[in-house]
């Protein structure tokens, strides 16, 4: 299994979608960076992401699951960029913020850190455990 992070604006109500479809999940959509579709070709059914609300909120809210690996998406026409279904696994009890990130010395090699634009990115073992523990105390 492999770990992930996806981002979205509140404002764009991805959360609140993906809860709502429960068990079934939603596809996560309109990707338009070749890195970032790159990673969504990577993902497999079962690996886990983090929920970061950007702008903003700027912090990780929630974890949701690789429910259906990358298919076409039908909103481009240049058939360059794909979906992968997530569904919701939990809320975070505290939202991780993009601060407490950044003032930990042990999650400095994370992608958000380096490359803060991106909008779904890999996270290693090591620093999923620490953002987990953090956003359950």
């Amino acid at each position: 299994m492999a770990y992930w992070l996806i981002k979205s604006e509140p404002s764009k109500g991805m959360w609140a979608a993906i809860e709502k479809k429960g068990p079934k999940g939603c596809f996560w959509k309109r990707v338009r960076n070749f890195q970032a579709r790159n990673y969504m070709k990577q993902m497999k059914k079962g690996d886990q992401c983090f929920f970061y609300h950007s702008v903003d909120e700027r912090q990780i809210v929630g974890v949701v699951e690789v429910t259906k690996e990358h298919y076409p998406d039908e909103t481009d026409s240049s058939g360059k960029f794909v979906l992968v279904d997530v569904k919701t696994k939990k809320k975070l009890k505290k939202p991780v913020t993009l601060k407490e990130i950044k003032s930990n010395p042990s999650l400095s090699n994370l992608a958000l850190v380096k490359q803060s634009r991106l909008s779904v990115m890999p996270v290693d073992q090591k620093s999923w455990k620490i953002i987990s523990k953090s956003g359950e105390s």
